[in-house]
This record gives structure tokens, sequence and C-alpha cells, in this order.
């Protein structure tokens, strides 16, 4: 992998990571922009111990534009883009409309083809395997920001997910505090570390193996499976068999194995909803551990970080052909969520979406 970092117009940081390292990268951003400026601040919720994210001036970022006018296509003579090169392999620039920014933290865009048509799903293993090079670089490289506490890479596919751009990216997000979502996960770790003396996650994980019904697929470094207690209709987790705090911790097995893996599952969502069935929409993201000290807020111990497994939890709002799962009542206003798929059903169907 090749890394080279250039800067655009406004000043903002873009990275190329290529597959070769001849690759040359001079291409300067000829666009007359202005520095960014934002209004992101963080908010603490004393009811729930939640953060929330303020950012007004997002309401004007690009939606849904035409492919001509896509800014995550690579730039032409006559339509100068986001990527000032006429080509790339994968990308990673800040975001022009952060929802974390300065102090607050850091939002960044990562374009996984220049093939505005095609989706992770269409990727080759070998340009996977880029994706999870830049990732891995981002993770550290934002890691050491002073005000950085969890760094976060996720991708939306879909307008149902309220996707505004249909370009093949992902984001990254480096959020200065814990996230709700994650603190829960370290409070129950600690609970069942201080009650059984074992680790939460190796266990959830040997509890799936030994049962089975749930898997979705298994190779020598990772396992995917629907869990137990699954939220969304079509849920699938997966964890690399031997536990890590973020993906930092992957050996060479794991990273090797990871594309053709990953690859499959995507390939399977396309899949669940029969040949005519456009794209299913989905998210796919990856939990890592907090870097610091965690400062989210509420009640209980919060379990150290080498006791978090990094995983990926990836999961689609469609609920079968034509039907979307909405957030309603129980979901939105009380957390908790209604599942109209049973787990052990949604594993078959992605077992049996395999590509035969």
């Amino acid at each position: 992998m090749k890394k080279t970092s250039t800067r655009l117009a406004d000043g903002r940081e873009l990275i190329y990571y290529d597959s070769r390292d001849d690759t040359l990268r001079t291409a300067a951003d000829p666009r007359p922009l202005a520095p960014v400026t934002t209004t992101s601040e963080v908010r603490h919720d004393p009811l729930l111990g939640d953060d929330v994210a303020i950012a007004s001036h997002r309401q004007g970022r690009t939606h849904l534009p035409p492919a001509d006018e896509c800014p995550l296509c690579p730039s032409t003579g006559a339509r100068p883009t986001e990527i000032p090169d006429s080509s790339y392999d994968v990308v990673v620039f800040e975001n022009r409309f952060p929802s974390l920014a300065g102090d607050s933290g850091r939002c960044e865009v990562v374009c996984f083809t220049p093939d505005h048509g095609a989706s992770f799903a269409d990727l080759t293993d070998e340009r996977a395997a880029l994706v999870l090079d830049a990732w891995i670089d981002r993770t550290a490289e934002l890691s050491h920001l002073p005000f950085v506490e969890q760094v976060f890479c996720f991708e939306n596919r879909g307008a149902e997910i309220g996707v505004t751009l249909g370009h093949p990216h992902g984001q990254i997000y480096a959020y200065p505090f814990t996230t709700p979502r994650t603190a829960r996960m370290l409070r129950s770790t600690a609970r069942h570390r201080a009650a059984t003396g074992r680790n939460l996650f190796d266990d959830v994980l040997a509890r799936e193996l030994a049962d089975g019904s749930r898997v979705v697929l298994e190779t020598g470094a990772w396992v995917a499976f629907v869990p137990y207690a699954a939220h969304w209709p079509y849920e699938v987790h997966l964890y690399p068999k031997r536990r890590v705090p973020d993906l930092l911790g992957l050996d060479d097995t794991a990273r090797t194995e990871f594309p053709g893996v990953y690859l499959d599952l995507l390939r399977r969502f396309d899949r669940l909803f029969g040949p005519q069935a456009p794209p299913t929409p989905y998210i796919a993201a990856w939990h890592q551990a907090p870097f610091t000290t965690p400062t989210a807020g509420g009640s209980g111990e919060l379990a150290d970080r080498d006791e978090f497994a990094l995983h990926l939890e990836l999961f689609t709002v469609r609920r079968t052909s034509g039907k979307l799962k909405f957030l309603a009542g129980s979901e939105s206003g009380m957390s908790v969520f209604i599942n109209d798929v049973p787990p052990e059903d949604a594993a078959r169907r992605l077992r049996e979406a395999a590509l035969r």
C-alpha cells in the first residue's frame, strides 16, 4: 500500500491509498474554495447521559446530485471534484460538512472506488483489502489526536438509510467521547466479569458457535452470526475469533481472510429479497474500544478497553420485499425494539443466500 497525503483548496486533508507503490499523485485542487466554517458543538443530555452533536451548518450539504455532478467521482478537466486526480483506488478526506469538527471531533469520507455505479460488494478482494488498510491506518492516526476518544468506521448504503450521495463511500467519525452504545457494552462487560470471572464477548461468541442455528458463515479467523436478540430483521455480527479491542489488533490471518468474508456477506444481503429486488440498503458499522479513559455519562463501572471485542455489525432496514422497518413508538420513544423476523429464520435465509 502507498499512502499519499495532500490538501484540498480549502485546507482539508486528503489521502490517497494505492495498491501500487509506483503510483504518483500530483494533481492539485483548482477550485476557489473558501475555508470550511462549522457550528459544531457537543451538548450533554443530563437525563440520558448522552452526548449530542449540534451541527446546523450541515443543512446546506449536497443532497442526491445527479451522477454527472457527483463530488466523489474523480476530477475531469471540465469538472473538478473533491478528488483532484483523474483516477484513484481508495481516498480518504475531511468532510466538507462535518458533524464533528475542531475540538468536538473529526469526520472523514472514505471513497471505495472511482466507479459511481458500483458498490462495496462489487469490489475485488484486493480493493476490499485496501479499504481495510485505510480503516486501520485512519484509526491509528485519529487515535493520536488529543481530543479523540473513540474512532468509528462505517458505511451507509441506500436512500432508505438516508444516504445523500449515491457514490460508494463510507465515513469515519472520531468522537471526543465514548458513544452511548459502546458505554453500555462496556458496562455489561464489567458486570459479566464481576459475576462470572469471564469475558462477555467470549461467552457470546462461544454460545453462538455451540448453538449453530444463527451462524451464517465461519472461517479460520472469522465468525458471522445473527445475534440471539437481533434488533433488526436482518442483522449480522462479524467477529474475529481471536478477541482484539480494535482494528489495529487484527493479525495477518484475519486481515487476509477479511475481504472474502465481508464481500460474501454483502453479496448475500443483496440476494436476500430476490434477483429483481433493488440493492439492499444497509448500515455496516465497526465497533472499536475507546482509546482513552471513557468520559461517557451514566452509572456503573466500565470495563477496561482490553475487555472489549472488535466486531462489525451489518444490518438492513428492509424487513421483506418492498417493505421497510421503521422505528416507531416503542423503538424511537423507549428504545425497545420489536423484530418481525426470528433471528434463526434470518440466519437460515442468509445461509441459503450463499452463491453456489
